[in-house]
């Protein structure tokens, strides 16, 4: 098993899919966990996360093609259950000058309130 596979033991989104750390969880898959954000930035604020380790998209795109996508399979699931599946603003941020604060991939569902354009 590769390192990326692994769950990395000071990685505050591992220790949320191992239950070490409570979250308000709102679905879980084979490939993914969904919790609702605790500061969140709009009504419906729902970040959905792979189960596999890696730092961002492009390194889950990259590691584990078939992860990638079930991880946008699973936001579009959980858009819908929040009622959200046609108006919602999905946002991934990458490294530290995008605000990346949790280095483990991670996809922030936002919903219920109108979004500018550019995001600042």
């Amino acid at each position: 098993m590769s390192a990326s596979e692994q769950m990395s033991s000071d990685c505050l989104f591992c220790k949320i899919i191992a239950g070490e750390i409570p979250a308000d969880i709102v679905a879980e898959t084979e490939h993914t966990v969904a919790f609702r954000d605790i500061n969140p930035q709009a009504p419906t604020h729902v970040l959905v996360i792979p189960r596999l380790h890696e730092p961002d998209i492009g390194s889950l795109a990259a590691a584990d093609p078939v992860a990638a996508a079930a991880l946008l399979t699973d936001i579009r699931a959980v858009a819908k259950a929040e009622g959200t599946e046609d108006n919602f603003r999905l946002v991934f941020n990458t490294g530290a000058d995008a605000q990346q604060t949790v280095f483990h991939c991670h996809a922030h569902v936002l919903a219920g309130r109108q979004f500018g354009w550019p995001p600042g």
